[in-house]
């Protein structure tokens, strides 16, 4: 584990100082998710209890109750089961959950439905995401009213519910000097498997071979898992924006597009890369492809404190819709073009998105109704992209089918901005460079 300790402590009293007095919040883990009859999918623990407490265990419920005398981080969890560990693997228990990940109390989770309702009782406020699980939010209605029932022996139940999320994704909007290490070297496994793509890369090779070779790279580095599904799109599947089939052979002439991050530790990276399968861009590509990097330096150059969120995607717009313009694509008043959204037939996304826990990570975008004002130490992606659909029949011939996006990792620092994923080759002449040596070394 790469985040330490007391920075989940940290985080836990965070969280805690924004609670209100006499107020209790609880977070359930992720549940299993059924993949097959009776396999599940690979378990991914829920991002804000991860985030909380580190515990990576399904079957779990964190409780945490400030002032409380007896402890305020509270843990439910499985109970240690010799039988069921040789088949499911190691559980941490109710004392592992104290001994190695903080836990004031830990009880079995079995034993929930007595226990919880007892530090409810009294609470005046509990802070819970409802909504997010329908299941659970039964549950905790469930504890509700058996304080509810008890009211005329004097049992006082909580009276008014607060949104878990509003105060917790805030908290995890600014990232850590910790999570800033992890989140970098995500970023640079990911963008060694994108170079191992372009080496990999020729005509012939099949989309989930390029994508088979970014995975072994993860793995191999210790990143088990993508941190979203991977994207590698030649030709006319560059221009579906999440295209994730992987299922075509690359043709020569044609461009692939992979969008591609690996998960480390719980963190995400987000990298996208455009490059040809020969080797070399034609022109036609090469012109579009300038357009698109043009955007996202321009876009880049407002990344900074004091910034509003906005500012680089409209950067990125007017730099697209004036090189469209130049091409042709577009025909008419570059500022008219801009106010009618005419770029949008070729640009329809936004410039990015924030990077943490989730590939597309919490944290509001807009605050009393303006755009947020970017801060040293939140990540987001950059990625302007250009693609000209196989069926837009009025454009020339020579320009269908072509999608390209770059995109990368960008911390905002106290000076303007920090690119995590800058190893990856991405001018014209370096990723050309890049492909060309991996050619030669094929035919040595």
């Amino acid at each position: 584990m790469r985040i330490a300790k007391s920075e989940f402590a940290r985080r836990r009293k965070a969280l805690m100082d924004v609670m209100e007095p006499d107020s209790i919040a609880i977070v359930p883990a992720a549940p299993e998710r059924t993949r097959s009859r009776d396999t599940e999918y690979i378990y991914r623990q829920d991002s804000d209890f991860f985030y909380l407490t580190g515990f990576a265990e399904p079957e779990a419920v964190l409780v945490l109750i400030p002032e409380r005398e007896h402890g305020e981080f509270v843990l439910f969890c499985r109970d240690r089961d010799p039988e069921r560990e040789i088949w499911d693997g190691y559980r941490a228990g109710p004392n592992g959950a104290c001994e190695q990940f903080g836990a004031d109390d830990a009880f079995p989770i079995d034993d929930i439905d007595d226990i919880l309702p007892g530090l409810l009782e009294g609470r005046e406020r509990v802070y819970y995401a409802m909504g997010k699980d329908a299941g659970f939010d039964r549950q905790v209605m469930e504890w509700v009213n058996t304080i509810r029932a008890k009211v005329r022996s004097g049992a006082t139940p909580p009276g008014e519910f607060l949104d878990l999320a509003h105060f917790l994704h805030d908290n995890r909007l600014y990232k850590s000097a910790g999570e800033i290490r992890v989140m970098r070297e995500a970023s640079e496994i990911s963008a060694r498997a994108h170079v191992r793509a372009m080496q990999y890369c020729q005509p012939g090779v099949m989309e989930y071979q390029l994508e088979a070779e970014i995975l072994h790279e993860f793995a191999m580095a210790g990143a088990r898992s993508p941190a979203y599904n991977s994207i590698v799109g030649g030709g006319k599947n560059g221009c579906i924006l999440h295209y994730v089939e992987n299922s075509a052979a690359l043709k020569a002439g044609d461009l692939v597009l992979i969008d591609a991050g690996c998960e480390l530790d719980g963190y995400a990276a987000d990298i996208t890369r455009t490059f040809p399968v020969s080797g070399s861009f034609s022109e036609e590509q090469k012109a579009l492809y300038e357009i698109v990097l043009a955007a996202q330096e321009s876009a880049l150059t407002t990344v900074k404190p004091g910034a509003h969120w906005n500012e680089p995607h409209e950067a990125s717009v007017r730099t697209i819709t004036e090189g469209l313009l130049g091409l042709g694509l577009l025909a008419g008043e570059l500022e008219t073009l801009i106010e009618d959204g005419a770029y949008r037939r070729f640009y329809m996304h936004r410039i990015g998105h924030w990077l943490g826990m989730d590939v597309h990570d919490v944290g509001d975008y807009k605050v009393g109704g303006e755009w947020r004002v970017l801060e040293p130490g939140m990540v987001m992606t950059v990625e302007p992209g250009i693609y000209v659909s196989p069926d837009d029949e009025t454009v020339a011939k020579k320009w269908r089918g072509i999608g390209i996006r770059i995109e990368d990792d960008v911390l905002v620092t106290k000076d303007g901005y920090d690119i995590l994923s800058k190893d990856v080759p991405k001018t014209v002449s370096e990723i050309e460079a890049v492909m060309a040596s991996a050619q030669t070394h094929r035919s040595a």
